[in-house]
């Protein structure tokens, strides 16, 4: 059994995350894919509760078919999410599972800076997928080719940011998060223009 582990703050879920999900559950070596909405963001960042971005991730999992689950894993966790601590926990609950990470090449650069880097770097392979024009620079490291695979898709430029702020304004981001998505984020009143700006 073979899963990919797409987190992030989905908040919220957009086209762009909905894209990546299913190009990897259609390209890549997987059996399913993951979605794992951080539960707090480890810069104590604002977000939309916990409850809206989870229901949200789960519309996004039905339009992918039954491949695509969403795990609460973080919300277990509970506190800061750190992606070594989610795979950590993962693999003790799952040890027959082979677990790979869907990242963006955008927060790939910093991965230096990441919480644990040492230890994740060598625990599962990347599953590396180009956003925005954003190259990742992988380098040379001898053991690239057994933790990194990149593909040259190029993800669309659009972004949970621009989706909040588009909302705030009144606006509807048609094209930019599924009509279900949407509907959700209308009947639950999310991201008005009294919700202070999360960037």
């Amino acid at each position: 059994m073979r899963v990919a582990l797409f987190g992030g703050s989905f908040d919220p879920p957009h086209v762009g995350h909905q894209l990546a999900a299913l190009y990897v559950l259609e390209t890549f070596p997987v059996d399913e894919l993951w979605l794992i909405p951080v539960f707090r963001h480890v810069f104590d960042k604002r977000l939309t509760p916990y409850r809206h971005r989870l229901e949200m991730c789960r519309l996004m999992a039905q339009s992918l078919g039954s491949r695509a689950q969403v795990s609460t894993v973080e919300e277990e966790l509970g506190g800061p999410s750190y992606t070594l601590h989610m795979v950590r926990r993962l693999r003790e609950k799952h040890p027959g599972i082979e677990f790979s990470l869907v990242i963006g090449s955008d927060i790939l650069k910093e991965r230096e800076r990441w919480y644990g880097w040492p230890e994740l770097s060598v625990t599962l392979p990347f599953l590396v997928l180009n956003r925005g024009g954003c190259e990742a620079a992988l380098g040379h490291s001898s053991h690239a080719s057994d933790i990194y695979h990149q593909e040259p898709l190029r993800l669309p430029e659009v972004s949970s940011t621009a989706v909040r702020a588009t909302l705030a304004q009144g606006d509807k981001p048609t094209g930019w998060v599924s009509r279900a998505i949407l509907r959700y984020v209308e009947e639950h009143s999310l991201y008005q223009a009294s919700e202070e700006e999360r960037s």
